[in-house]
């Protein structure tokens, strides 16, 4: 991967980059000079975030689960930069559903979302990264790892993008790809918005959050950011199939 420095600056995919780890992330990347293609769903808080550094970042509007979602992005990160050289699966749903309440329609919608979109959108960029000895990071949870009653198909798609990740590094280091993931434990983002809770349950969520976390504090999108652009440096050359916990050392207690 090219660095920032570098002639050609290097182009970064971020999916879910209107809010959040994905904003976050979309404006690293944009400050150490990478050109980033912000994708999302929604118009409005993708140009908030390019807005940040419209020099460096490009909005696109899509919908990665629909059928041409993923060749959209990429042609498109193609068309405007001719090279993709690190993809982040960032892009993530979350629902309260227990296992008496899930439906087909809601579980096709988390593991479109969680799953089947990063391996989609991974194959169709493959050819690319494969051109630039690529990088990708896939954002998954530590409650992939530690489970999460009432949030069970939520876990269990980031776990088995754990699993990819694990997979695809062997598989594609032939190829001088590199893959691994970051898994963020209790983060301040938008996402807790939309998990159903009460207020009630939320606050007491984020008070057990609180009270399993060593550092005794929620992680911010800023923290989860910064570790996947440093597996994402050159620096990083040596490191693939990784799971890097950014939790505030929850996964220890």
């Amino acid at each position: 991967m090219n660095t920032p420095t570098s002639t050609t600056s290097p182009v970064i995919v971020v999916t879910g980059a209107g809010t959040g780890i994905g904003r976050a992330t979309a404006r690293a990347f944009a400050a150490q000079g990478a050109h980033v293609v912000a994708v999302g769903r929604r118009a409005a808080p993708l140009a908030e975030t390019a807005a940040h550094d419209a020099a460096h970042i490009t909005p696109l509007t899509a919908d990665i689960t629909a059928e041409d979602g993923p060749a959209t992005v990429i042609d498109t990160a193609l068309e405007l930069h001719g090279r993709i050289d690190v993809l982040v699966n960032n892009a993530g749903i979350v629902t309260t559903e227990s296992l008496g309440t899930y439906t087909p329609a809601s579980t096709h919608s988390l593991l479109a979302t969680n799953l089947l979109a990063p391996v989609l959108l991974t194959q169709t960029a493959l050819p690319a990264l494969t051109q630039s000895k690529g990088v990708i990071v896939n954002v998954t949870t530590t409650v992939g790892q530690r489970g999460w009653p009432g949030n069970s198909l939520y876990a269990a798609g980031k776990a088995a993008l754990e699993v990819l990740t694990r997979s695809w590094a062997v598989e594609l280091a032939p190829h001088g790809i590199r893959v691994a993931a970051v898994a963020p434990g209790a983060i301040d983002t938008p996402i807790a918005e939309h998990t159903g809770h009460t207020p009630e349950r939320q606050a007491a969520l984020r008070a057990w959050q609180l009270a399993h976390t060593p550092l005794r504090r929620i992680g911010r999108p800023e923290e989860v950011a910064w570790a996947i652009t440093q597996l994402a440096a050159p620096q990083a050359s040596f490191i693939t199939g990784v799971v890097l916990p950014v939790d505030g050392g929850a996964l220890v207690t």
